[in-house]
């Protein structure tokens, strides 16, 4: 997914891209995801003063992962909101330490720019750490392994430190 400066500066209106992107090697080694949908881009992009290129938009897919504490599978929608600014630079580097640390241009050198690597990169930050079928799912029991939602299963998982156990007897006698 290429973007053209010399395109988007000489535009009245915005350059939109609507497209669907395989991003299933992004989640590769993520052992909760176990599918991802196309990620639908919906983005457009505009000249701000001449110099910036700005392209903001929408990333939406679907998820098919697995409860991080009752492993059953779940689908998890994911949207993010993209924004990124760029400009044209013959020597990025030096732009770079110039600028301010608040300052949040992408410097470029050449005359298009892919768009996929920081579309990755948006997603990425948007991916959930640990998915949940529901905020109230008890997760399975670590002793017996049964699932907590479905029944109470008895176990005792009463934690006690073993160097504090000999005090657990003493209040028996």
């Amino acid at each position: 997914m290429l973007l053209f400066f010399r395109q988007v500066a000489s535009s009245e209106a915005p350059v939109k891209f609507h497209t669907a992107l395989d991003v299933s090697h992004v989640i590769k080694g993520r052992k909760d995801i176990t599918g991802i949908e196309p990620l639908q881009v919906d983005l457009a992009a505009e000249s701000s003063d001449g110099e910036i290129i700005e392209v903001q938009g929408t990333l939406s897919t679907e998820l098919d992962m697995t409860c991080s504490r009752c492993l059953k599978p779940l689908k998890h929608a994911v949207t993010a909101e993209f924004t990124e600014r760029f400009k044209q630079s013959d020597d990025p580097e030096t732009d770079m330490q110039a600028q301010d640390e608040d300052d949040d241009l992408e410097y470029v050198t050449g005359e298009k720019i892919d768009l996929v690597p920081y579309i990755e990169e948006t997603l990425l930050l948007n991916l959930p750490f640990a998915a949940v079928c529901k905020d109230t799912c008890k997760g399975l029991c670590p002793i017996c392994g049964a699932d907590r939602n479905e029944r109470e299963c008895g176990c005792n998982t009463d934690k006690i430190d073993p160097r504090l156990a000999a005090l657990g007897d003493f209040f028996k006698k």
